[in-house]
C-alpha cells in the first residue's frame, strides 16, 4: 500500500520546459532547411563543370541558416524555463 502512494506522489519532471522544446524544434528546422538548400548541384560526369555549386544559395544562405539553427539550439538549451516562475513568487 505504501508503494502505490509513493508512485502516485512522484511527478515526472522533464529537464527542459515547453518553451525550450519549441525553440529546439525551430532550431532543428533551420538546420534541416540549411542542409536541404546546400544539397544538389553535382553531376555524374566528372568532366562536366556546373557553376551552380557556387551560387549564393549554397555558399552564403545555406551555411548561414545552419549556423543560425545551431545558435537557436544553444539558446534553447541555456534558456531557463523556471526563471519566470521563480520571479513571480
Amino acid at each position: 500500500m505504501g508503494e502505490q502512494k509513493q508512485k502516485s506522489d512522484t511527478k515526472t519532471e522533464f529537464v527542459f520546459g515547453r518553451k525550450n522544446y519549441k525553440f529546439m524544434l525551430i532550431g532543428l528546422a533551420c538546420i534541416a532547411l540549411g542542409f536541404i538548400l546546400m544539397s544538389g548541384g553535382g553531376h555524374d560526369d566528372p568532366n562536366f563543370f556546373n557553376p551552380e555549386i557556387f551560387s549564393f544559395r549554397r555558399i552564403r544562405l545555406a551555411p548561414t541558416l545552419v549556423l543560425l539553427g545551431f545558435a537557436i539550439e544553444i539558446y534553447a538549451i541555456l534558456l531557463n524555463p523556471n526563471k519566470a516562475k521563480s520571479s513571480n513568487q
